[in-house]
């Protein structure tokens, strides 16, 4: 299944039914009256997050959705048929924006989660709601009022609690491969990772994590060098960030500012979040090596730095409880934050 994480479509909800003008019409009742029902309501076009999917490729070719008009009115003082509604079903994390593709209309970050995206019209008048008793015979019905109707993007950003960054070739998608069941496709060229890729990593019966791995930053991504820096939101959600670096280079330290760079210029708080600082390719170095560049690294950075290993498993343990320990921490804030407080479970 292909990945696609942004698609354009236009929605239309159901027009209102029309109300009707009638008069009830039987034998031996002079005066019948007006009983002219009202319209229908036209159906609504929804948005539901739901738990399966994980790309937007349904939207790639269908891209118009119109829900039905509501029934018209009848005789007898009968309201015409309500619409059913048309859902949209996409991935859990998809954003719904507006037309200008700047203003959040939704966020369906949770399974079942559901909007209404355009709302259908209501139904329109038949001569009997206009019945008074100066105005006993009126000949008066609306029509049905439309539907909304709009242009929207979906955007997903995928849902997950730590989110792998670094340059090309730094070996994001082995250490995937190594800490979970994910097979991204590994190979000793840049670019490999064309799509973000998600791992479930457990570490034993009661932890475990979303890991999300997404294409190789450059400089100049946020100008949309190389493949660009489009894939950052779907670490936007991450609660902390492992950048490797690849230690087999010479120069780690200007690895690590070109991608703190990209981080900052592309905002949206990814630069503020935790991250753990890892040189990767612990067994393409010299003991020499190891050392030096670990120094360098930690002074530019001003944090401490972990040796890893992708390739032979070595200081993969230690990488993923630093990443568990911040995830934990992330989700307590996140319980503590809806949980209510005492003095409100009080009242």
């Amino acid at each position: 299944m292909k990945f696609l994480d942004e698609a354009k479509v236009w929605v239309k909800a159901g027009d209102g039914g029309d109300g009707v003008v009638a008069f009830r019409r039987e034998k031996y009742i002079e005066f019948g009256g007006p009983d002219g029902g009202n319209g229908g309501k036209g159906g609504d076009v929804l948005a539901e997050a739901v738990e399966g999917l994980n790309t937007l490729i349904d939207y790639r070719y269908a891209q118009h959705f119109r829900a039905r008009k509501g029934g018209n009115g009848a005789g007898s003082d009968r309201t015409g048929a309500g619409s059913e509604d048309v859902v949209l079903r996409v991935p859990v994390g998809t954003q719904i924006l507006a037309e200008d593709k700047e203003t959040l209309l939704a966020d369906l970050d949770a399974p079942g989660r559901r909007v209404v995206i355009a709302r259908g019209g209501d139904g329109g008048h038949g001569n009997a709601h206009y019945k008074t008793s100066t105005n006993r015979a009126p000949r008066r019905a609306d029509k049905g009022w439309p539907g909304e109707e709009r242009w929207i993007w979906l955007r997903l950003k995928l849902i997950a609690d730590a989110g792998l960054v670094g340059l090309p070739n730094a070996g994001k998608s082995t250490i995937l491969a190594a800490v979970s069941a994910a097979r991204p496709k590994i190979a000793d060229y840049p670019f490999t990772t064309l799509h973000p890729q998600l791992g479930v990593v457990r570490l034993n019966a009661s932890e475990e994590f979303v890991l999300a791995d997404i294409p190789g930053l450059i400089e100049g991504a946020h100008e949309g060098v190389g493949l660009g820096d489009r894939f950052l939101g779907h670490v936007e959600r991450c609660a902390v960030l492992l950048h490797l670096i690849d230690g087999s280079q010479p120069d780690p330290v200007r690895a690590w500012r070109t991608v703190r760079g990209e981080l900052e210029q592309y905002g949206h708080g990814l630069a503020g979040k935790p991250e753990v600082l890892a040189l990767n390719k612990l067994d393409a170095m010299t003991p020499q090596a190891r050392a030096s560049r670990r120094q360098a690294l930690e002074r530019a950075a001003g944090r401490p730095v972990m040796l890893v290993s992708g390739a032979t498993g070595e200081g993969v343990p230690e990488v993923l409880r630093a990443l568990a320990v911040e995830v934990a921490a992330a989700r307590a804030a996140r319980q503590e934050a809806i949980a209510p407080s005492p003095s409100a479970a009080a009242d």
